[in-house]
């Protein structure tokens, strides 16, 4: 026999969370919903910021290259953020899983985009390449600030 409790032992408030267990964040609350918004704001300061610092420390080939990394990536990230929304609109208006070939073919044409970008940085500006890997990470680096930011704010209700 174990020691769980029952499932009637459980506080019939549902906003009360068993000791130890973070609060389930509200999708509803305009922080959490404005998390992507955030995400492209931070994306485009940091790719301004640090296209200036890239371009000045290590010239004009790696700077090409990597303002050209930002845009490839802060483009991918727009564009995932709208197949993603389509995807969930499908499914919440239609109820089915399944995914249709627009969606499809604009999930393929993100990888597309990069492909044709990095082809044409390593054909034509062979010393761009480092910058152009560096500037992909763009997006990377403006989820990361938003996570910190996120804890930082969740902390800060003492949560």
């Amino acid at each position: 026999m174990t020691d769980a409790p029952d499932d009637d032992s459980r506080p019939s408030d549902p906003n009360l969370e068993p000791e130890g267990v973070a609060p389930t964040p509200d999708p509803n609350d305009p922080f959490f919903a404005g998390a992507l918004s955030r995400i492209r704001r931070i994306a485009i300061v940091i790719g301004i910021l640090s296209a200036t610092v890239i371009w000045a420390r290590f010239g004009t080939a790696i700077g090409v290259g990597y303002v050209v990394g930002c845009v490839v990536s802060f483009v991918n990230f727009v564009w995932l953020e709208r197949v993603i929304g389509a995807v969930v609109t499908r499914v919440t208006e239609t109820g089915e899983v399944g995914s249709s070939r627009g969606i499809v073919v604009r999930f393929l044409l993100r990888y597309g985009f990069i492909a044709i970008a990095c082809f044409v940085i390593l054909i034509c500006f062979k010393s761009s390449v480092y910058g152009l890997l560096g500037g992909l990470f763009l997006s990377v680096a403006a989820i990361l600030c938003e996570a910190a930011y996120e804890v930082a704010v969740a902390w800060h209700r003492g949560a």
